[in-house]
């Protein structure tokens, strides 16, 4: 027998805790829930650092969970909300790690993934489970669960908040000049392999120099690979043309410097998708991961796919044979996107950033 769904829920958990990208995609779910029930209190789970780029999101209650806290921290969360009890909660996130700390959780309803989406056994620590939704986008699935509960509007909001001092953050790294944002390095885990070439990055920074007059703004976290990798591209460029601000400034300084660009050129990362919660104009660099999954939602036609390439190069499959959200885990796999791609598809998006621009003093009139 199905456990029941509530028709007016009036709390609600998220339990959701990584990545930087994946909660960015959430948020739509998140701004459904309240339309659908504006006096349900929701209270969201999350990462710390994923804390840090959406703290203060407008009707959210946040509870942080340090992942390098360990059991220790799971105790203190569970102690913390040993008085909660949630008429239903979104587990959210395929991990072992939160599976056990959803244990420590008091719910009626725990709902989360279908069996073919679940990993690590979550559907073994849920009641009910989504409706099989082959092939989904990251953004699709997490609308899942809204859908499960019968959330009518749909529609994609944002809203994320970005507070005054990290506007006055990214106007000290940029001066004020024009530019084009370009985060070159994905998270630098072991076996990553989701980074293009200095190179090509520095093709793609001249011509936004020379074509354009705009200067190309790094960012990135302050890893050794991150920082080696925005002063190859410095030095590989014009004097004047890079302000490298790798490791240079905080989550929300990141949001305040993606909104103010004309537009973001970086891997499958987080500011891919902080780019596409933001509406600013993107060109993802995809070969790696499959961008039908994993691309920044609303400028999928503006990626660079490399990614059936890869399969066939380095896995010898057709990419339709795979497990949906395989991975190419190979150093190579990047090294099949060519410049004039990444050039093709800046030139497309900055089109759209300048007819927005034209546009906008006919929308104040």
């Amino acid at each position: 027998m199905k456990h029941p769904l509530p028709a007016s829920p009036a709390h609600i958990g998220v339990l959701r805790l990584s990545a930087l990208g994946d909660v960015c995609n959430l948020v739509p779910t998140v701004r459904a829930l309240q339309r659908q029930w504006p006096q349900a209190r929701i209270t969201w789970i999350i990462g710390k650092g994923e804390h840090s780029l959406l703290a203060g999101l407008s009707g959210v209650e946040f509870v942080v969970y340090d992942k390098a806290t360990g059991l220790s921290g799971m105790r203190e969360l569970w102690r913390q909300l040993a008085d909660t009890r949630f008429d239903v909660l979104l587990h959210m996130q395929q991990a072992l790690r939160a599976s056990v700390l959803s244990l420590g959780l008091k719910a009626d309803l725990r709902v989360g993934y279908d069996k073919a989406r679940a990993k690590d056994a979550q559907h073994w620590f849920t009641h009910r489970q989504l409706a099989p939704h082959p092939r989904a986008h990251v953004l699709e699935s997490f609308l899942d669960f809204a859908r499960l509960l019968g959330v009518e509007d749909l529609s994609l909001v944002w809203d994320l908040p970005i507070p005054e001092g990290a506007r006055k953050e990214a106007a000290a790294l940029t001066g004020g000049a024009p530019y084009v944002l370009m985060s070159p390095c994905a998270n630098p885990r072991l076996r990553n392999f989701r980074n293009w070439s200095a190179e090509g990055y520095a093709s793609v920074v001249e011509h936004a120099w020379v074509q354009h007059g705009l200067k190309t703004v790094l960012t990135g976290g302050g890893s050794t690979q991150e920082r080696e990798m925005g002063s190859r591209i410095q030095a590989l460029s014009q004097p004047g043309a890079v302000i490298d601000a790798i490791g240079g400034s905080s989550l929300k300084g990141l949001l305040a410097l993606i909104d103010g660009a004309r537009a973001v050129v970086a891997p499958d990362s987080g500011p891919v998708h902080m780019a596409n919660a933001l509406d600013t104009p993107v060109v993802g660099l995809y070969a790696t991961t499959n961008p039908d999954r994993a691309a920044p939602y609303c400028w999928r036609e503006q990626v660079v796919n490399r990614y059936p390439d890869a399969v066939r190069h380095f896995l010898h499959k057709e990419p339709e044979t795979l497990p949906w959200g395989q991975r190419v885990r190979h150093p190579d796999a990047m090294s099949l996107i060519h410049a004039d791609d990444v050039i093709r598809n800046l030139e497309a998006v900055l089109s759209i950033a300048a007819s927005r621009q034209e546009r906008e003093p006919s929308d104040e009139a």
